[in-house]
């Protein structure tokens, strides 16, 4: 099974991938519109997310480039932090981090009205200057990017993973539980939970 190729969707290279994706369809062209409304909103509301999936799933939270709590629309330069369900990375507290490298909103063509990307990439903990570390069991080759998009008549929300592998580049603590993540992630764990979040962001 290859990658899909999806215009905005990093390639992939090397390592795992997932094409994470649910779609909700409608009778009428306005009910799709409105309906698209309120997944962008629930899709903009990263802090929110967890909520959507209940427990046993990740918790995530926005922050801005110096580490600090924000409960604002995201944009390019700031950095979510998740707390996975299990162990986290010892030298960041618990945590994983991810940066946002990039948010588009594009007007596409008459099957695809429009879409909604959100890029991440594993990343070193905001506002600590003594670590150069990778706080995330994925190498910060990895990428994560979560779509939303409209067609006439269906809303899609999707997550795509690409050049997935192990983050070496930390402690040794932290070496040996993100191998032993990464791996479950690549044969599939983590997009369970993926699957999770983009059935749950169509629940209204």
């Amino acid at each position: 099974m290859k990658p899909k190729q999806i215009p905005g969707i990093p390639l992939q290279k090397k390592g795992g991938f997932h094409d994470t994706e649910s779609i909700k369809q409608y009778e009428k062209p306005e009910k799709t519109i409105s309906q698209y409304a309120i997944l962008k909103e629930r899709f903009l509301s990263v802090n929110q997310w967890k909520s959507y999936c209940g427990e046993g799933f990740a918790d995530f939270r926005l922050h801005d480039s110096l580490g600090n709590y924000i409960d604002r629309l995201p944009k390019v330069g700031d950095f979510i932090r998740i707390d996975i369900p299990g162990p986290g990375g010892f030298e960041a507290k618990g945590y994983d981090w991810v940066e946002i490298i990039e948010i588009s909103e594009n007007y596409i063509n008459k099957n695809e009205l429009e879409n909604l990307l959100i890029i991440c990439r594993p990343s070193t903990i905001p506002g600590n200057k003594k670590s150069n570390h990778i706080a995330h069991f994925y190498s910060n080759e990895a990428t994560s990017s979560f779509m939303i998009s409209r067609s006439e008549n269906v809303i899609k929300t999707a997550v795509y993973g690409r050049n997935e592998s192990p983050n070496w580049n930390a402690n040794f603590l932290d070496k040996i539980r993100n191998f032993s993540i990464a791996v479950g992630g690549m044969f599939g764990v983590s997009k369970i939970q993926w699957k999770r979040l983009s059935d749950q962001f169509l629940d209204f």
